[in-house]
């Protein structure tokens, strides 16, 4: 999150959770830098938790104000905070049952209110509108490209003595990636926050990916086994069942069933049906032709619909939840197959260290989880293009347009390593003032 004060006005840009361990996260929920109830307005960017997962915090400790974002990201908020909620209501639950009504906040335990009155302060704004959001700010959404919804912010500031601008990023999406439409051009600005994720990394190119797919796909055809994908729910999972349906329907790809198990990426899906007009188009598809039907994927909702696929013994591509593997659907999955040899784990995430989708990549024989040992015959592969953020090429196109017409670069939302990379780039291209800020540091513009 990152607070912006002009003419005694206090406009917070996104406020993420921590993806830090659970003990830590819950530990910073309810905590912030500031009095909540002294921010007039909030900016979202998109729905990931980094960067909304702590509204139901600020609304519950005072904050009344109007909260922008795109129409779509408004629908996801809603589907993502609810899911957060239930969760972090039944672990409060839990919580207290163990350790008694002190044991978790009042408000871990009403955690579905705090999403209800978020959303009724939330204000739906398109790209490319421009709308007041004080005497003092202009605002305007424009298109990341990351995730149905995703926006870069430009924020126009009547401060004295000239007026200033700032552009926040968000999370920039993919260039030559067809699926989500292109991101905008980035807008300069006296002042741009900019994220870093993959700065000094390159993702794979989608005709790699294709490749080796197929190898899997056709291992498993004549192996019989079973193509295991954790996916998280929101990005992930829809871009991958996308591609894999287009592979499919191209006729390189063989056809094979595709299940998607996951209530949270089925509602997410509903969401995504409704804004056709944010998509690329088709390569190999046209709503309109019977002819070219796509290839059918069964969204699982149930339990008993999910435990029903551990007894499939015909091949079958299943996207799990749960990313890094440490949670969500695909641990029963990864308990069912992972000693079997003719069965893939595909790894399309980030896998951090000490999660079990990292054991999974590191070269020994055995993995850890659910209090046991279990041997690794599960055929590992790992894809890194399915990415939905900028690498350090894209970052680099996106950015040198400006060169010569922004001031002050800062850059988040990144590793150190790769906040440096990208910083050193940017010098290279010409940018005179780049740096990394800390956690709680200032910056003042002009």
């Amino acid at each position: 999150m990152h607070l912006v004060e002009v003419g005694g006005e206090r406009i917070l840009l996104d406020c993420g959770l921590s993806r830090a361990d659970p003990g830590q996260a819950r530990a910073r929920r309810t905590v912030f830098p500031f009095p909540p109830a002294s921010i007039d307005a909030v900016v979202l960017s998109h729905a990931h938790v980094d960067h909304c997962g702590k509204l139901p915090y600020l609304v519950e400790q005072g904050f009344t104000g109007p909260i922008y974002c795109t129409p779509p990201t408004l629908e996801l908020i809603a589907v993502m905070l609810s899911d957060s909620a239930r969760i972090q209501e039944e672990e409060g639950h839990v919580q207290s049952l163990i350790g008694g009504a002190e044991a978790f906040p009042r408000s871990t335990l009403t955690a579905r209110q705090n999403v209800q009155h978020t959303l009724q302060q939330c204000l739906p704004v398109e790209y490319g509108q421009t709308v007041a959001i004080s005497p003092a700010v202009d605002l305007t959404l424009f298109d990341a490209g990351h995730i149905l919804g995703s926006a870069m912010v430009r924020l126009r500031l009547a401060a004295y003595p000239r007026e200033v601008t700032l552009t926040f990023t968000g999370d920039l999406g993919r260039r030559g990636l067809p699926y989500l439409r292109n991101a905008a051009a980035i807008p300069p600005a006296d002042l741009l926050l900019c994220e870093s994720t993959y700065g000094g990394r390159l993702h794979q190119a989608v005709e790699r990916m294709e490749e080796t797919f197929i190898q899997v796909v056709e291992r498993s055809l004549d192996e019989g086994g079973t193509i295991l994908v954790p996916a998280f729910s929101l990005g992930r999972t829809q871009l991958v069942v996308h591609y894999l349906q287009e592979w499919m329907l191209s006729g390189r790809m063989p056809l094979v069933p595709i299940f998607v198990d996951s209530p949270l990426a089925a509602d997410i899906a509903e969401v995504y049906d409704r804004y056709p007009a944010h998509f690329a188009p088709s390569k190999h598809w046209d709503a309109s032709s019977a002819n070219h039907p796509r290839p059918v994927v069964e969204y699982v909702r149930s339990r008993s619909q999910s435990d029903h696929l551990l007894d499939r013994t015909d091949p079958c591509i299943i996207v799990a939840s749960g990313g890094m593997c440490d949670g969500g659907r695909i641990i029963k999955h990864l308990r069912r197959h992972v000693d079997d040899p003719r069965a893939s784990l595909v790894l399309v995430s980030y896998q951090a260290p000490g999660t079990l989708g990292r054991q999974f990549l590191e070269q020994r024989p055995t993995v850890r989880f659910h209090g046991r040992t279990w041997n690794k015959w599960i055929h590992v592969v790992e894809l890194n293009g399915f990415s939905g953020h900028a690498d350090h090429n894209d970052f680099l196109a996106y950015l040198k347009p400006l060169a010569g017409s922004t001031g002050k670069v800062r850059l988040v939302h990144g590793e150190l390593t790769a906040a440096e990379h990208l910083a050193g780039s940017l010098r290279d291209l010409g940018f005179s003032d780049v740096a990394i800020p800390g956690r709680e540091e200032s910056e003042t513009i002009p």
